[in-house]
């Protein structure tokens, strides 16, 4: 517990799960279904469709995976805030009030995963552990 009563470190894991289900859920839905996902990529106008496709399925699947399990989660959480952006604009936009909503949301996450680049991943992550085992090996004499 930290001195405001919450639980930090489950707190900022649930954060990092909730942020990564969208990604986890959407790059499935895109392996399970490449054609209606190539489709819409070439109905919204992005150029080299198939291209566009791959770099979601393995930004969404990859990149929702390893911030789940908080492994470079900052690098991750900066490619996903870049990705969240790049989509708000060239893909919703603002042409109708669905489209708007979703770049909305997009804009959103890109927020938290700025504040997901500033303060880490938190003591429940890969990361910690890794750091953990670093900071182990160099002990004073």
């Amino acid at each position: 517990m930290n001195d405001s009563g919450f639980n930090a470190p489950a707190l900022t894991a649930l954060g990092r799960v909730l942020l990564a289900a969208i990604f986890i859920w959407s790059g499935f839905g895109k392996l399970m279904m490449p054609a209606a996902a190539i489709g819409y990529i070439a109905h919204v106008g992005l150029p080299v469709p198939p291209v566009a496709y791959a770099v979601a399925v393995i930004v969404e699947c990859a990149g929702g995976l390893a911030l789940l399990a908080g492994l470079a989660t900052r690098w991750v959480a900066l490619a996903l805030a870049l990705f969240c952006l790049v989509t708000a604009f060239a893909v919703h936009g603002f042409a109708d009030l669905n489209n708007q909503i979703h770049a909305l949301k997009n804009i959103a996450m890109a927020g938290g995963f700025l504040f997901v680049v500033a303060h880490g991943a938190g003591a429940w992550s890969v990361d910690a552990m890794r750091g953990g085992r670093r900071q182990s090996r160099v002990q004073p004499a």
